[in-house]
């Protein structure tokens, strides 16, 4: 009975793979170009008379400042969200501050770990979820009530929400994120190294101030690579992580 269930059970992630790599990449294409036509509309068919110089130097501006980004952010999300979630959510966009948070406190309260199958599928439905919630609210209290609020509310109030919105929100993600991993040796390393990038390294070499994230995520991934535990997983917990390749193992 236990070998037909798992035997069910990787045919249907085989098929649900197979579904994703060829719907994934087609869905992400056309978005991609949509977003450059659109945006080559704009820069050409709308008369602001851009040239091809000034597209092309604002394009290496761009790259310069946030292509380490497109880069570490898929390194990064990669071992919470999984393949499947990879495409929903650099489909849709604004990862960091709603589709992993989602993602992550999803995972959190349903008990499973980053990097299984059950936990792809958990944050694919948390993204999906997130965007039902974020779509409804942009509705009603941005489209319906939104003008009204921010005109009752005091500018300093404003200004002063701005500035801490952001550090509550990804504040709320580490921590989610410490709580789910249970990694307490890989999160030292992660915070000692942080630390030491924010608090030493940029200070002296203030050249690498654009390339501090991604030398604390290499470093960090390379120092706990190094001191991760050397015992194999449990196969209780592989089996109970319903991830077929870690039961094989």
């Amino acid at each position: 009975m236990s070998t037909t269930t798992s035997t069910d059970k990787s045919a249907g992630f085989a098929t649900f793979d197979r579904t994703t790599s060829i719907w994934g990449p087609i869905t992400l294409g056309l978005g991609l170009l949509i977003s450059l036509g659109a945006a080559l509309y704009a820069a050409f068919g709308s008369g602001m008379g851009i040239s091809t110089a000034e597209l092309l130097t604002a394009v290496a501006a761009v790259l310069a400042t946030f292509g380490v980004i497109a880069i570490i952010e898929p390194i990064s999300y990669f071992p919470i969200l999984g393949r499947s979630a990879m495409y929903q959510a650099f489909l849709i966009g604004n990862i960091a501050n709603k589709l992993l948070p989602a993602a992550v406190v999803a995972q959190a309260n349903l008990g499973e770990r980053p990097g299984t199958r059950r936990a792809e599928l958990i944050a694919g439905s948390a993204i999906i979820g997130a965007v039902l919630v974020h779509i409804t609210t942009l509705v009603l209290f941005v489209g319906v009530l939104g003008t009204w609020l921010l005109g009752t509310l005091p500018a300093p109030l404003i200004a002063t929400a701005r500035v801490y919105i952001l550090p509550a929100v990804f504040g709320a993600v580490v921590l989610q994120s410490v709580l789910a991993m249970k990694s307490r040796r890989t999160t030292i390393v992660a915070v000692i190294v942080a630390a030491l990038m924010v608090f030493v390294v940029v200070p002296l070499a203030p050249a690498l101030t654009h390339y501090a994230t991604a030398l604390a995520v290499v470093t960090t991934i390379a120092i706990a690579w190094f001191a991760r535990a050397k015992t194999p997983p449990r196969v209780a917990d592989s089996v109970a992580s319903g991830d077929p390749a870690t039961q094989t193992r």
